[in-house]
């Protein structure tokens, strides 16, 4: 889709939800992860409208490094979202580029993962985003502009903000001996 496509169809979105309010809550499509042998660490993940992955662990924690790790695919769901929202509000706001290229990294501590402190975080302690924009037209390269797309996009990447907040978790626990 161009630009005029991506700002046209948010306005109809904005439009449609305006107007019909108890539509914007949903219970969002659900991730299943099967692990792949119950030796082993790969855990094979698909989703009701036929995504799937495939995660693995590294050796130094029993592993067989044989695909991304779970924390690697957090980055990458970060790092895609927060350039699938600069994209649509670049769009949304008439400002023009040719290149994205979004990087997420963070700092974690194996303590927390392995339970071997108790105050040690099991997930990422930090985490960094890094936004780079290329090919604007002289027009848009204002940074102003850019520095308010960009963290526009970041304070509504629904992953970012379910990083940064307390979302609740609930838990259940199901064995084959149930009904």
């Amino acid at each position: 889709m161009s630009q005029r496509e991506i700002r046209a169809a948010l306005e109809a979105a904005a439009d449609y939800l305006t107007k019909h309010p108890a539509e914007s809550r949903y219970t969002d499509s659900a991730a299943t992860a099967r692990l792949a042998d119950s030796d082993g660490l790969k855990v094979h993940v698909s989703g009701t409208d036929g995504a799937q992955t495939t995660t693995d662990m590294p050796t130094a924690v029993g592993g067989t490094n044989s695909a991304p790790s779970p924390g690697w695919f957090l980055r990458a769901a970060e790092a895609s979202c927060v350039a699938t929202l600069i994209a649509m509000r670049a769009a949304h706001e008439g400002v023009a580029f040719k290149g994205l290229e979004v990087t997420v990294d963070s700092d974690s501590d194996d303590f927390g993962i392995l339970g071997l402190r108790e105050n040690v975080p099991a997930g990422p302690l930090r985490t960094r985003v890094r936004v780079k924009v290329s090919e604007m037209p002289v027009d848009d390269r204002d940074d102003l502009v850019w520095e308010t797309i960009v963290h526009w996009a970041v304070e509504h990447c629904p992953v970012t903000d379910a990083v940064r907040r307390a979302v609740p978790l609930t838990v259940d626990i199901v064995t084959d001996e149930e009904p």
